[in-house]
């Protein structure tokens, strides 16, 4: 149930910064909307677009209070944080090294 959810929630949120990208730009900070014809223009689509992304926004506040809602009803005995630290274990013995060839004082004659 959760996963539904879950995945339906990000749908809403994908599909809610959509409607917002679509939507025209009325601050006209970055020159950048208010401009001509476009995709959608008029009236009516300006009205559609509010329409839809207020459904969305409605659908993603609920998902959200469900999915908090799971989390919280979920029964978790300790959080991560309050587990205590495990003590080191003893570290093992060092491995003894190697022993080193004696190097020839003496070249040798052949």
């Amino acid at each position: 149930m959760e996963n539904v959810l879950l995945v339906i929630h990000l749908l809403l949120a994908i599909g809610l910064v959509g409607v917002i990208l679509l939507q025209k730009s009325e601050g006209g900070v970055l020159g950048m909307g208010g401009g001509g014809g476009g995709f959608m223009t008029g009236r009516s689509a300006g009205n559609l677009l509010t329409r839809t992304t207020a459904i969305l926004a409605t659908g993603f506040i609920l998902t959200s209070l469900a999915l908090a809602l799971i989390a919280n009803n979920q029964k978790v005995s300790r959080s991560i944080v309050d587990q205590p630290v495990a003590a080191d274990p003893a570290p093992s013995p060092a491995a003894p090294e190697p022993a080193k060839a004696a190097e020839p004082s003496a070249p040798v004659a052949r």
